[in-house]
C-alpha cells in the first residue's frame, strides 16, 4: 500500500520552476530518504506534502487523503521533528508531551493514555518527570521524536535526525527508529547529510534541479556507477595487471604504485585473487561505492549542510496553522 503518491507535482514561483514533474510512491512501513542540495526543490516538495503551500498542477496524496482537498485530514497523519531542539527544557518530558497534546486538541480522556503509550515506546518512562534540560542528547533526541508521535501519525517527517550526535547516540536512535517502526508500522520521510545515515532508507529519491535523477535502494543506486574497486600492491604490479587482464578480463589500472581494478562484485573476485599464488600480494582492499559517490556522481557536486533546512523553514508555517 502507497501512504504517499506524487504524481506529475510542479511548482512555480512566478516564472521560476522550483518542482519539475516530480513523481514517486512511499510505502507503508517504508524508510524513504530524500536528498537533494540547496535549491533543488526538496523543501517545496515536502512543503506540499504537508499542505504548507498548494502545487501548480499534479496531484500528491497521504494516506489516501489529497492534499489540497483535504488538508485537516493530513495534518492529523503527519508528525514532524524539527532538526532544531524545539523542547522546553524548563520543563519535565511529561510535561512537554502534555503541552503537545494539548497543542494537537487531543482530547482529555485519551491524553493520559497516550503519553503512557510515547513514554514507553521511547524508553523515557523512568525519567519522565524529570526536567528535560538534564537529559542528555540522545534521550532530548527520543523526546522530541516521540512528541511527533503522540497525535498516533501515518507519516514521520524527520529533519536531519542524528545532528549534532555522537556516532553512538546516532546508532542508537536508528536502533531505536527501526524498532518502532516494526511496532507501530510508521512511515518514515527522512531528510539527511549523513550519507550513512542515508543507508538505513529503504529508498532514498535524489532530487536536483527540481526533478527526481535517481530513486531506489541504496545498494541498486551504488551499483548503478559502476561497481566496487579492488586496490592492489604486488611486487611486480606490470607483471601482475597484465596476467589480471587476461585471465579475468578485468578492467586494470595502474597509478602511484596500486593496481586498482573494476569489478561488479569485490567480495566474490578478492578471494579469487588473492588464493591465486602467482599472484603475489603486498596489500590488497576493496573500495564500495558510497551514496557520496552516487550524489557526486549524479549532481557534480557534493550535499552539503544547507542554510536553512527543509522541514525548518516549515516552521513558522507550522505555528500559523496551529493558531487557527
Amino acid at each position: 500500500m502507497a501512504m504517499i503518491e506524487v504524481d506529475n507535482v510542479r511548482k512555480l514561483f512566478d516564472e521560476i520552476l522550483a518542482v519539475d514533474g516530480v513523481s514517486f510512491k512511499v510505502h507503508e512501513g517504508e524508510v524513504f530518504g530524500f536528498l537533494g542540495p540547496n535549491g533543488a526543490g526538496k523543501t517545496t516538495t515536502i512543503n506540499i506534502l504537508c499542505t504548507l503551500m498548494q502545487p501548480t498542477s499534479g496531484r500528491a496524496v497521504l494516506n489516501g487523503y489529497d492534499v489540497v482537498k483535504s488538508p485537516h485530514d493530513v495534518r492529523s497523519s503527519i508528525g514532524i521533528v524539527f532538526q532544531d531542539p524545539s523542547l522546553d527544557e524548563r520543563l519535565s518530558a511529561k510535561e512537554n508531551l502534555n503541552f503537545h497534546a494539548l497543542v494537537y486538541n487531543i482530547p482529555k480522556e485519551k491524553r493520559e493514555e497516550r503519553i503512557k503509550k510515547v513514554l514507553d515506546l521511547i524508553d523515557l518512562t523512568p525519567r519522565q518527570n524529570d526536567i528535560v534540560r538534564t537529559f542528555s542528547g540522545g534521550m532530548k533526541r527520543r523526546l522530541e521524536i516521540g512528541r511527533g508521535l503522540l497525535h498516533f501519525p501515518k507519516v514521520l517527517f524527520l529533519d536531519e535526525p542524528t545532528l549534532g550526535l555522537d556516532p553512538q547516540t546516532r546508532h542508537h536512535i536508528w536502533d531505536y527508529l527501526n524498532e518502532l517502526r516494526e511496532k507501530e508500522r510508521i512511515t518514515i520521510f527522512l531528510t539527511t547529510h549523513y550519507m550513512d545515515e542515508a543507508e538505513n532508507c529503504d529508498r532514498v529519491a535524489i532530487i536536483d534541479q527540481g526533478k527526481i535523477i535517481a530513486l531506489d535502494t541504496p545498494d541498486e543506486l551504488k551499483k548503478s556507477i559502476g561497481g566496487d574497486t579492488i586496490k592492489l600492491k604486488t611486487k611486480d604490479n606490470i607483471k601482475v595487471a597484465k596476467e589480471i587482464e587476461s585471465r579475468f578480463k578485468l578492467q586494470v589500472i595502474i597509478d602511484d604504485g596500486t593496481i586498482f581494478i573494476k569489478t561488479d562484485d569485490g567480495e566474490s573476485m578478492l578471494p579469487r585473487l588473492i588464493s591465486d599464488q602467482s599472484i603475489p600480494v603486498v596489500s590488497v582492499s576493496v573500495h564500495r561505492p558510497t551514496l557520496e559517490d552516487v550524489f557526486l556522481h549524479l549532481t557534480g557536486r557534493k550535499i552539503r549542510e544547507e542554510q536553512g533546512s527543509a522541514i525548518k523553514s516549515m516552521r513558522s508555517h507550522v505555528r500559523a496553522l496551529r493558531r487557527r
